[in-house]
């Protein structure tokens, strides 16, 4: 999958994911009505109404982009109705030719982190058959309790020839509390980097064409960090969230690539999805949110293209 994932980034030109992290108060007022009208004022209601949103927003740029990512939290809220949205996302993404990274953020162990590997990228085996749970082509790994969570996933990735980023920097203003914490028995370096060069042991092991199945999340709000950890991880893909509403921009994710231009995809979630309700893209207007999220995706498109035109 990590194969087909830098074809649709070498298509499109737009090392670009699309965070599909639907809100309520992202919804147009028209879409609201309409799925309350049939299901009512209720969480079947609530969850027609991100589903009608999501698939209007992957209609107008599934041309533009490579790949989605669901948020299954956004979803979850919902309860098993935004669980069978989360789902209908996700079989349209792919039935749109786009690779669909499942925002899931697991970290076990044992036969629970087995189970989430199995649920969200394996088959899971019923009276002789298998059948496949939400089929995402990639997902996200929280590594912090070792090993022993992030096995499973790997066994699965390479049954399935499916990947993970696994969680190594991330965006947030608190990751530092953990994350950045100096390791004595490690020459003094921060447990960020630490977990890099443990991803880039299991990359190793899991190998495409170029890049390996096995990526990291770095955020786009620590670049000099980004840096290091792409020395650190060659072969890992970067997933880089922090794009737009989180303060990043193209020229400071140039260090996330590699010199051949890939090595890093860049996700921007309510930036594209809510881009009808930013000043620059008003005009759209809530009727408009689709046309308004492809206008958001075309100018992401390019900062990040000129960032890397005048660097690599």
């Amino acid at each position: 999958m990590i194969n087909r994932l830098v074809e649709n980034i070498k298509r499109t030109g737009a090392p670009i994911v699309v965070g599909l992290d639907p809100m309520m108060r992202f919804i147009p007022e028209k879409i609201q009505s309409r799925a309350f009208q049939e299901y009512g004022e209720t969480l079947e209601g609530g969850a027609e109404a991100i589903w009608q949103f999501n698939k209007e927003i992957v209609d107008h740029i599934c041309d533009l982009v490579p790949a989605v990512k669901p948020q299954i939290a956004m979803y979850e809220q919902f309860g098993v109705p935004g669980v069978a949205a989360f789902q209908k996302t996700v079989d349209y993404c792919k039935k749109k030719g786009l690779v669909v990274i499942g925002d899931i953020k697991r970290g076990d162990i044992g036969s629970t982190s087995e189970a989430y590997a199995v649920g969200h990228l394996g088959k899971v085996k019923i009276a002789g058959k298998t059948f496949a749970g939400f089929d995402e082509d990639f997902a996200t790994v929280n590594p912090y309790l070792g090993s022993d969570g992030v096995k499973p996933f790997l066994k699965v990735c390479q049954e399935e020839k499916k990947g993970i980023f696994v969680l190594v920097k991330t965006s947030n203003p608190g990751s530092g509390e953990l994350q950045d914490r100096l390791i004595s028995d490690a020459d003094n370096r921060p447990l960020y980097e630490i977990v890099g060069e443990q991803v880039a042991g299991w990359a190793d092991e899991l190998m495409g064409d170029s890049y390996s199945y096995v990526g990291a999340v770095v955020g786009a709000t620590y670049p000099q960090m980004g840096r290091t950890l792409r020395r650190i991880m060659p072969k890992s893909y970067i997933l880089v969230p922090g794009y737009g509403a989180q303060g990043g921009k193209g020229k400071d994710l140039v260090h996330f690539f590699n010199e051949d231009g890939l090595g890093a995809i860049v996700n921007s979630s309510r930036g594209i999805i809510a881009a009808y309700q930013q000043e620059k893209y008003a005009g759209f207007g809530p009727e408009g949110f689709g046309q308004a999220a492809r206008a958001a995706v075309e100018d992401m498109r390019a900062d990040i293209r000129q960032a890397l035109d005048e660097t690599l």
